[in-house]
């Protein structure tokens, strides 16, 4: 696994702080810890304690939210503890000790219709990643996980998981009314089992596209104030609309020499015709509009 990343993220309560992880910290359970005494379970957590500005330290999910006492401001110290907690957890050492069984947790899941009509899009009341993941067949998948569990159904072709939702594509040779309810089920109580997506087996940067190409994604520091003008729209006005059709779209780049933008589907909206040509149209008028003069034409390539 990468290396865990923090990210420093506000809340509306002023005195509280989130400190968000590239990865999952804990999956089934919250912890909330209100002195060290109280936090024999958690190292980490000690640790934050013998700050004397810590009031509250809560673990959930991918971040650790530290409540501050009143006698320093965020902006004096957040760097600080950013980095220590950066620096705890890519040590490798345990983050909460527990003696727990594995027990269920109650999981809803509901079916949700996509414009792709091989597409169903499986939107759960948890978080299940905390990275978008794309598995194009079993091969991408790791033992023991539900991404590969799912491939049991032999009807499954890809699945795209962000967030809270598993986007599924199928085999042409059943209808998701004849599988629905039965995919909806087996995703649920394997979560509430336990079961996580698991890990893609792409590497991390690359996102394999049609006929089994596999592209390196460019990271955005690197590219140039037009190609990151692009991005910049594609994430405020496009990857929200689509995300809610179960699909996602990645910017791979741009040449300024003819004007052309190319996109990579994924999800729902990978091959399907209609979503492709709408997104490739909408998304070329409107960064011809806030692009003017830049932008001839969008090239929508299947993940």
């Amino acid at each position: 696994m990468e290396n865990h990343q923090i990210k420093v993220v506000p809340t509306s309560n002023e005195a509280i702080i989130k400190f968000e992880s590239n990865h999952f910290l804990v999956k089934n359970h919250s912890y909330e810890f209100k002195n060290i005494d109280d936090a024999k379970s958690s190292p980490l957590a000690q640790q934050l304690f013998y700050l004397p500005f810590v009031k509250t330290v809560y673990i959930a999910q991918n971040f650790i939210a530290i409540e501050r006492y009143d006698i320093v401001s965020w902006e004096d110290v957040q760097t600080e503890v950013s980095e220590q907690i950066e620096n705890y957890l890519n040590s490798g050492e345990l983050l909460v000790k527990t003696d727990e069984e594995k027990k269920k947790v109650p999981v809803t899941v509901y079916a949700e219709a996509t414009p792709n009509p091989n597409a169903m899009k499986f939107v759960a009341n948890k978080k299940l990643t905390v990275n978008s993941k794309e598995f194009k067949s079993i091969n991408d998948t790791e033992v023991d996980t539900l991404a590969r569990n799912l491939y049991t159904f032999p009807f499954i072709k890809e699945l795209y998981v962000d967030e809270n939702y598993i986007s599924i594509q199928k085999h042409d040779v059943i209808s998701w009314d004849e599988v629905t309810h039965e995919v909806r089920s087996f995703i649920r109580e394997s979560l509430e089992s336990g079961s996580s997506i698991g890990e893609t087996k792409h590497e991390s940067a690359a996102i394999v596209k049609e006929k089994g190409e596999s592209v390196d994604l460019p990271k955005f520091e690197n590219l140039d104030d037009i190609s990151k003008k692009i991005v910049e729209i594609l994430d405020e006005y496009i990857k929200p609309a689509v995300a809610s059709d179960g699909g996602n779209i990645v910017f791979e780049g741009y040449e300024e020499s003819n004007g052309e933008v190319r996109v990579i589907l994924q999800g729902a909206c990978s091959g399907c015709p209609s979503s492709t040509m709408t997104l490739r149209n909408g998304i070329e008028t409107m960064l011809k509009e806030m692009i003017p003069g830049k932008i001839e034409r969008v090239v929508a390539l299947n993940g």
